[in-house]
């Protein structure tokens, strides 16, 4: 396997464990996913930092066990540089659908991904799902 494939493979794995309740409930867990820089701007348009987030992530969609789920999918991610992977992918969560992109970094010197930048986008009703970005044709 490719490093950066690798890479990739350990941005996905810290995105969906972000997604996972037990994740969520957990301070501690969710600070080593976390990058101390983080920031957010969700699909409301509000913007979280990493202390907001960290204190907000528990009751927040998809933060209890009687909360309903994120549904992700096509996620995909591609290596910018040395310590730096971008994601894209939708998700799915009480019926609301959301486009999402990520920056996992990993500092120099660390071993560890943190999730350093998030923002969704809310998909509007009625528009079907993309598996891929538009051609540049047309």
């Amino acid at each position: 396997m490719s490093q950066e494939h690798e890479d990739v493979s350990a941005a996905i794995d810290g995105e969906l464990r972000l997604m996972d309740p037990a994740v969520r409930l957990s301070r501690s867990i969710a600070e080593t996913l976390l990058d101390p820089e983080f920031v957010e701007i969700g699909a409301s348009g509000r913007r979280w930092t990493y202390e907001e987030m960290l204190i907000a992530l528990p009751d927040l969609d998809g933060g209890g066990a009687d909360s309903p789920r994120y549904e992700p999918s096509g996620m995909t991610g591609v290596v910018l540089g040395p310590g730096l992977v971008y994601l894209t992918y939708e998700t799915v969560i009480g019926g609301d659908r959301a486009r999402r992109s990520s920056l996992w970094r990993r500092r120099a010197g660390e071993t560890s991904w943190r999730m350093y930048y998030h923002q969704a986008t809310p998909v509007p009703a009625g528009e079907e799902p993309r598996d891929r970005a538009p051609s540049d044709s047309g």
